[in-house]
């Protein structure tokens, strides 16, 4: 029987060398490549002391991740998400994955096929390898106490804040002329909850992302200092970056689930060589790795490379003059040979969906432990403990 995880201790003080905290700038005033290379220094740091096991204390890396249940997770999921999660899992990183259903209708008019999205994604953790006696899956819906934190939380931040956020912003201008709703302008308050209910101390972002963790550690920093008498209720969690490069979709554009121009995980060998046969790429017949010039080709090539384990410039010299129809081959043969026993176990696994709903239950129980502790600990400092 797997115990519900403790709030961890915070981490000792840093000392010189390569646990020396650096701080992230959060002036809007700072320049955000100057942002991204410091948050980038720091996530190295993270890394080398989670890959550290002398010095390594899975609490003190507790992480919060999670996906939006609206589709099947595709090839950027795994490359860019699920392979590392379960790399920091098995690592000893204590984990919660939340399934973050509520914000389904964030910038949608329903829910969709919300009950098959979720089996689907919970299908396609425990294939990767993520372990429920190690890694916390739930889903944000069935933890009221983590949205009571909304609450506080939103008294903290201005409506200036949340409105220049990227996310919220982005999401805006593809709406059209549709009005901006109460919950997609508090998204990135609902991402802070999030993360801060369990305590995690690192988040896996991608560069994009870092925008929200950052009203999230302001978040933290400003409830401690206004309600809490200075007293660290929260701590200020890390960014852990990827570096795993943007991926484009079959089509050259941004990969996304709305536009089908992916790759899913749950789809055959045979439906993932006509996705690839279907991709962008150019006339010229010697392939080279020119990301600027031919990004179509080298999005291919990138993605061949991480499946190999191989560079893009070693996949290009590999394919030579064999053109558009010779990469493609060999990115169909890269991508179903990387992606077979994770499809072949995904298989088993949905021939006994009560496991699957068990799995989400366990962790929807231990996630609702901690919720409950936090909000507890919230309401004592605030003086609401009646």
């Amino acid at each position: 029987m797997t115990t519900t995880p403790t709030t961890p201790a915070p981490p000792p003080a840093a000392s010189a060398g390569a646990d020396q905290r650096v701080t992230q700038p959060t002036s809007p005033n700072v320049p955000e490549s100057v942002t991204y290379a410091t948050a980038l220094e720091r996530s190295a740091v993270l890394d080398s002391l989670i890959d550290d096991s002398a010095a390594r204390d899975p609490q003190r890396f507790r992480m919060l991740t999670g996906d939006r249940p609206t589709g099947p997770l595709h090839v950027g999921h795994y490359l860019a998400s699920l392979r590392n999660r379960v790399r920091l899992q098995d690592k000893g990183v204590e984990t919660f994955v939340v399934i973050a259903d509520y914000q389904v209708i964030t910038d949608r008019d329903s829910v969709g096929n919300l009950g098959e999205n979720v089996y689907g994604l919970v299908l396609d953790y425990l294939a990767a390898g993520l372990d429920p006696k190690l890694t916390t899956i739930f889903t944000h819906s069935a933890v009221p106490a983590l949205n009571q934190l909304m609450l506080p939380f939103l008294s903290l931040v201005t409506d200036a804040e949340l409105r220049r956020n990227p996310t919220v912003k982005d999401e805006l201008a593809l709406s059209g002329s549709r009005p901006l709703s109460g919950l997609l302008l508090t998204y990135p308050v609902h991402q802070a909850a999030d993360v801060l209910f369990c305590h995690s101390r690192i988040v896996p972002v991608g560069r994009d992302q870092l925008p929200h963790l950052e009203l999230t550690r302001s978040i933290a920093r400003r409830f401690n200092t206004r309600y809490a008498a200075g007293q660290s209720v929260f701590a200020e969690p890390e960014a852990l970056l990827s570096d795993v490069p943007l991926l484009l979709g079959t089509d050259g554009t941004k990969m996304s689930k709305s536009k089908g121009n992916v790759v899913n995980l749950r789809d055959t060998a045979d439906e993932t060589a006509q996705r690839i046969r279907a991709a962008r790429t150019d006339s010229e017949r010697q392939i080279t790795f020119d990301p600027v010039a031919r990004p179509e080709v080298a999005n291919l090539l990138t993605l061949a490379g991480l499946f190999l384990d191989q560079s893009p410039e070693a996949i290009a010299d590999q394919v030579g003059n064999r053109g558009a129809a010779g990469l493609k081959a060999t990115v169909t043969e890269a991508i179903n040979e990387g992606l077979a026993a994770h499809r072949s176990r995904r298989v088993e696994l949905a021939r006994d969906p009560a496991q699957v709903t068990a799995v989400l239950h366990q962790g929807n129980a231990r996630a609702n432990a901690v919720a409950q502790r936090t909000l507890a600990t919230v309401r004592a400092v605030m003086g609401m403990a009646y």
